[in-house]
């Protein structure tokens, strides 16, 4: 399959259902000419003068790599429409806790999104970190999406960025948050 057959297959998933994608990735700056919305990745963003990146806040997005770091952007995240976040394989983990970290200890309200392999194991464990929208490719996720087949375990045993009620006669049990 080629590169441009798996793009055209890539649908925006979030915990309300499958959507249009208003934001499209790019490789640097040029794209902001329009009016479009766009998600840069991070080198690009840091290039941008500060004008130029408050001019375009509401359209603008950062695609952040699993070796990033992201105090490269805390400070920006006021600027920040969208942080998306690279899952390049399946065993790569490390933009679960950028999620978790933008969530709980930067209060970033914005769009968090994943992108790559997303895959239907993980997507429970997405959605309690704090991601709330999905580039969904892989054909077995996106049948279950379609017949909204979320998955998940009833109960968990760490806290998360999304909230969740006390387990029955334990404290260290929790139960996901009704939506």
């Amino acid at each position: 399959m080629t590169e441009a057959t798996a793009e055209s297959r890539t649908r925006l998933w979030t915990p309300e259902g499958f959507r249009d994608d208003g934001w499209v990735h790019a490789e640097d700056a040029g794209a902001l000419a329009g009016n479009r919305r766009v998600i840069l990745p991070l080198p690009a963003f840091l290039e941008l003068d500060p004008e130029q990146r408050e001019a375009a806040r509401e359209r603008l997005g950062v695609l952040l790599q699993p070796g990033d770091q992201l105090d490269s952007i805390v400070d920006l995240l006021d600027q920040l429409s969208l942080v998306a976040l690279a899952f390049p394989a399946f065993n790569d983990g490390r933009s679960f806790s950028k999620a978790q970290l933008l969530r709980s200890r930067h209060g970033f309200e914005g769009a968090v999104r994943a992108t790559g392999q997303v895959l239907i194991d993980q997507l429970p464990h997405m959605l309690r970190v704090g991601f709330n929208e999905f580039e969904v490719s892989h054909p077995v996720l996106l049948k279950r999406l379609e017949a909204g087949q979320v998955g998940g375990l009833p109960l968990h045993y760490q806290p998360a960025a999304k909230p969740a009620g006390q387990g029955a006669g334990y404290s260290w049990r929790r139960v996901p948050a009704k939506a």
